[in-house]
């Protein structure tokens, strides 16, 4: 079992978030000892990751706490939560591409950029 700060320290994620996503319950499982303070098992810390990949590529806290819901409820919600993941999935490699179309802009002004140095430098040469 791990304290808030040992999570804190383990993941970068502060206790402020930790305690937000226990709010929202998007960390159903959380466990406290005798004094209240918060117990965080591997399971948890799981979670934890997932959450913060979910959040890192886009997906909004409504669609994680639905997801946490469709887990709660069992394995018969299976196909729809990976229905979810799939199209958070195709969501992804979408913005992925159009990164890479703007990248490629990117580097073609960088290209022209090169060319026009290229031929500044060479107009100051006097031979």
């Amino acid at each position: 079992m791990n304290s808030i700060k040992e999570v804190t320290q383990m993941t970068g994620i502060s206790a402020s978030t930790l305690r937000y996503y226990e709010n929202e319950g998007l960390l159903p499982h959380v466990k406290r000892d005798e004094n209240g303070n918060r117990q965080y098992d591997d399971e948890d810390l799981e979670w934890v990751h997932f959450i913060t990949a979910l959040r890192a590529t886009g997906m909004p806290i409504v669609q994680i706490q639905r997801y946490v819901q469709l887990y709660q409820a069992g394995d018969f919600t299976i196909s729809e939560r990976k229905a979810m993941m799939l199209q958070h999935k195709k969501d992804i490699e979408n913005k992925i591409a159009d990164l890479y179309r703007n990248l490629d802009k990117i580097n073609y002004k960088l290209a022209l950029y090169d060319v026009l140095e290229a031929q500044r430098n060479h107009a100051d040469i006097k031979i």
